[in-house]
């Protein structure tokens, strides 16, 4: 066993393989390998239908006076797997496939036959463009309307997809919703309405608000001032002098923006001192109020006031 497994065998040197009989073999000798069916086909006995792919041990030998383009021609034999008809077919290099000969015939086979149709089609097509001028311009005016109608249908597309953008799938759902109450679909706006406003977000460069303030004005009260003034001839005149205040102004509010203010009490009235004093009266002089009642011009009924008052002071 051991000899099996070296790589190189032992030869002498008076070794000669002139002398060693060869074996005498057919010349189209049948050799048996492991295949599988290259496509489907259907037996003619007894119309078993053999699957591509199918494994088979197969007889392979030599197509005699048969080649292409000096590369072998290779025929093989099968049995059916029902009735052990035997089925045989050959390579086909010239169209790298296989060509069934005896025993089954092949299915049909439409993906061959339309390319083969597409190739022979295209073929006559371009010999006719090299041929006819004409042929070529007629078919470079019906691409480029093929090119222009693609686009005009892209469009169209696109459209189409902008509208579908613009439908509000929720509310449809909600409006067309049988088993929600009015009362509960009004409910689920509401709360979608405050979900969206949550998101939105209110951007302001400076925060402001308005504080009303109310202020009083303070007018000076209405006066009434008495002046005694000595003539030239020796008399005193009376002058009395009133000086008109405008009225109490309406209390006056003023828009004042929020900055440094923003702490104070809002809607307060102004501590102005000046409100304390806002009726003031004035004293009179002692001088004004003095009235020399000797220098006023004497009548009956001032000597009779002044008789009785002489004689209630005598008495007194």
């Amino acid at each position: 066993m051991s000899e099996r497994k070296v790589l190189n065998k032992y030869y002498p040197p008076d070794f000669d393989p002139s002398k060693i009989p060869r074996m005498k073999l057919p010349k189209n000798r049948q050799y048996t390998v492991r295949l599988m069916a290259p496509f489907n086909m259907r037996c003619k006995t007894c119309g078993e239908y053999i699957y591509k792919g199918k494994k088979f041990n197969a007889r392979k030998e030599d197509v005699e006076n048969e080649d292409y383009l000096g590369i072998r021609i290779y025929r093989f034999y099968i049995k059916c797997t029902r009735c052990l008809q035997e089925i045989s077919f050959k390579t086909d290099p010239k169209n790298t496939d296989y060509e069934i000969e005896a025993g089954a015939t092949r299915n049909f086979m439409a993906l061959k036959l339309a390319e083969e149709q597409a190739q022979r089609e295209e073929e006559e097509e371009k010999e006719e463009e090299q041929n006819n001028p004409m042929k070529l311009l007629e078919n470079r005016t019906k691409q480029s309307k093929n090119e222009i109608e693609l686009l005009e249908s892209l469009e169209e597309l696109k459209d189409l997809n902008r509208r579908q953008r613009s439908v509000d799938y929720d509310s449809m759902l909600l409006a067309y919703d049988t088993k929600l109450t009015a009362r509960e679909r009004e409910e689920r706006m509401q709360q979608l309405d405050e979900e969206y406003i949550k998101t939105v977000k209110f951007h302001s460069s400076q925060k402001r608000k308005v504080i009303v303030e109310e202020e009083i004005v303070e007018d000076k009260v209405e006066e009434k001032k008495i002046k005694v003034e000595p003539d030239c001839a020796g008399e005193t005149s009376v002058t009395v002098t009133e000086a008109k205040s405008s009225e109490l102004k309406e209390p006056v509010k003023k828009s004042v923006p929020v900055g440094n203010t923003w702490n104070k009490s809002i809607g307060s009235l102004s501590k102005n001192k000046k409100l304390t004093g806002l009726v003031k009266i004035n004293k009179p002089s002692s001088n004004t109020e003095e009235l020399k009642t000797n220098n006023i011009p004497s009548s009956s009924l001032s000597l009779l006031g002044n008789y009785s008052g002489s004689d209630n002071s005598d008495n007194d």
